[in-house]
C-alpha cells in the first residue's frame, strides 16, 4: 500500500511531489508532508492558529449582523459538543478497557477529562494534551477526536507513524477535548469570530506565568488575575495533579510547532532545550513543513500568561509543545518561504537556541499569524464577518478537513513515541 503523502501528491498538477533536501546544521528540509501536498491539490491550507479577532456580541454575529448558519447545516462533518462528549463516551466505552472518562464541573463549566492506558504497559511518558481553548478553533478538538479513535483502535494512522498499539506501550494519553465549551456553543451556533470564554477572557493569556494584565493586543483579554476563569483553574489543578512528562496544546489559524518560551524572546528555554527541538525536528519533516522552534516575541508584542510556559515552568514538563494545525491562507506559500529561511542561515540560528521571533523569521510570521508568535500590531486587523472568522481557523470542505485529522492525530501519535523513545534514553 502507497504511503499517504504519495497517494496525495498524486493529486497534484502544479508542483513536484518531491522536493529537494537541503542540510543546514542538521535541519534537514524532506519532501513534502502528506498535508502539504493536499493543500496544493485542494487550494485549501490544511495547518495553524491566528490572532485576528473581535469581541463578540454574543446575541448576535461578528460585527452585529445576523448570525450565520448553524454549524451543522452548512457543516456537518463538525461534531457539536453534545456530539463530542457521546462519541467520546461511546469510544471510551468501546477502547478495551484501557480508556476511562471523568467529568469535572464547577458552577456552570463542565469538563470532560480521558485517560487512555495500556494496563498491562509501563508507560514512561504521560502525554497530557489540551483542545480548544479557543472556541473558534473548532478543528483543535476534533483532532483530538481523531487521536482518541486512533487510540482506541477506530482508526489508523499514516504508514509510516507508529501504531497506536506500538505507541500506547510508553505512552498513557490524558486528553481535554473541549476546554472552552460554554464559547463553543455559541460558535457552534454561528458566532465563529467568538475566541474568548463567556467572561470575555482569552484562556490561553490566563495562566500564572509571567501574567500581564497589560495587554498590547486587545483581543488577548488575560483576565482581571492569574486564574480568574473556571476553565483554566479546572486545567491547572488536573495538569498540576496527572504530572505530565508531555504536554501540548493545539491551536489552529497558521501551521506551526512550538517550544517555551512564548512571553519573550529575552530568556531562553534550557532546560531539555536540545531534545525538545530535535522532537520538533523530526515530527515537523513529515507532519508539517512550517515553522518550529521557540515561540516567543518582538520587544512590544509579548505572549504572557501562556499554557505553554506554566506547565513548562511550574510542572516542569520536560517536553512542553504546542502546535497550530490549520490555515486557510497560502499554505504552499508559507512552507516555501520557510525552507527559503532555513536554507540562508535559519537553521544556524535554531540550533544556537534563537527564537522564532528573531528578525530573520520576522516577515513569516507579519503575513501568517500565531498565536504563539506575536511579531506585530498587525495582529489586530479584525475580520469582518463570522463566515471568514470560520474560513480562517477551519476547513470548510470535508476533504481539507479528514486530511487535517488524518494528519494531526498521526502527529501525536508520533511525537508521544518520540519523546518516550528520548525518555527512556535519558534515564539510562
Amino acid at each position: 500500500m502507497l504511503p499517504p503523502w504519495v497517494v496525495l501528491c498524486s493529486l497534484c498538477l502544479v508542483a513536484p511531489c518531491l522536493c529537494a533536501t537541503i542540510k543546514a546544521h542538521e535541519f534537514d528540509l524532506a519532501e513534502p508532508s502528506a498535508t502539504e501536498a493536499f493543500s496544493r491539490a485542494s487550494g485549501e491550507g490544511v495547518f495553524g492558529d491566528g490572532l485576528t479577532s473581535s469581541l463578540v456580541d454574543l446575541s448576535r454575529g461578528v460585527h452585529g449582523g445576523e448570525k450565520t448558519a448553524r454549524l451543522k447545516e452548512k457543516y456537518d462533518y463538525y461534531h457539536t459538543s453534545e456530539e463530542l462528549a457521546q462519541e467520546s463516551r461511546d469510544l471510551v466505552s468501546k477502547c478495551g478497557g484501557m480508556a476511562s472518562i471523568e467529568t469535572v464541573q464547577r458552577g456552570d463549566v463542565v469538563m470532560d477529562v480521558i485517560t487512555v492506558r495500556d494496563k498491562e504497559a509501563h508507560p514512561a511518558n504521560r502525554v497530557f494534551m489540551l483542545f480548544g481553548e479557543h472556541s473558534r478553533e473548532l478543528i483543535s478538538p476534533e483532532s483530538g477526536l481523531g487521536l482518541l479513535k486512533m487510540l482506541c483502535g477506530e482508526a489508523q494512522p499514516f504508514d509510516g507513524t507508529p501504531s497506536a498499539k506500538t505507541v500506547l506501550q510508553d505512552s498513557e494519553f490524558r486528553l481535554v477535548l473541549n476546554a472552552n465549551s460554554r464559547s463553543r456553543k455559541l460558535v457552534e451556533q454561528g458566532q465563529y469570530c467568538l475566541r474568548e470564554n463567556p467572561n470575555g477572557v482569552d484562556l490561553n493569556r490566563n495562566w500564572d506565568e509571567k501574567w500581564s494584565n497589560h495587554s498590547v493586543l486587545s483581543l488577548t483579554n488575560p483576565g482581571p488575575k492569574p486564574f480568574s476563569e473556571i476553565e483554566t483553574q479546572i486545567l491547572r489543578d488536573d495538569i498540576s495533579a496527572y504530572r505530565p512528562t508531555t504536554f501540548v496544546t493545539i491551536h489552529s489559524g497558521t501551521f506551526g510547532m512550538y517550544m517555551p518560551w512564548a512571553f519573550d524572546t529575552t530568556h531562553l528555554a534550557t532546560r531539555n532545550e536540545e531534545s525538545m527541538m530535535q522532537v520538533l525536528k523530526d515530527v515537523d519533516q513529515k507532519h508539517c513543513q512550517c515553522p518550529f522552534g521557540a515561540a516567543g516575541k518582538e520587544v512590544g508584542y509579548s505572549c504572557p500568561g501562556t499554557c505553554l510556559d506554566w506547565v513548562y515552568d511550574h510542572l516542569e514538563a520536560p517536553y512542553a509543545f504546542a502546535f497550530e494545525i490549520f490555515t486557510n491562507g497560502d499554505a504552499f506559500e508559507l512552507t516555501e518561504r520557510w525552507r527559503e529561511k532555513l536554507a540562508n542561515g535559519g537553521a544556524s540560528l535554531l540550533q544556537q537556541g534563537e527564537h522564532l521571533a528573531h528578525p530573520h523569521f520576522h516577515d513569516v510570521f507579519t503575513k501568517h499569524f500565531s498565536d504563539f508568535v506575536q511579531v506585530s500590531d498587525s495582529l489586530q486587523a479584525t475580520l469582518t464577518n463570522d463566515q471568514e472568522c470560520f474560513d480562517t481557523f477551519n476547513p470548510s470542505s470535508r476533504k481539507s478537513f479528514d486530511a487535517t485529522i488524518q494528519n494531526w492525530a498521526s502527529a501525536y501519535l508520533e511525537t508521544a513515541h518520540k519523546v518516550a523513545a528520548k525518555l527512556k534514553e535519558q534515564a539510562r
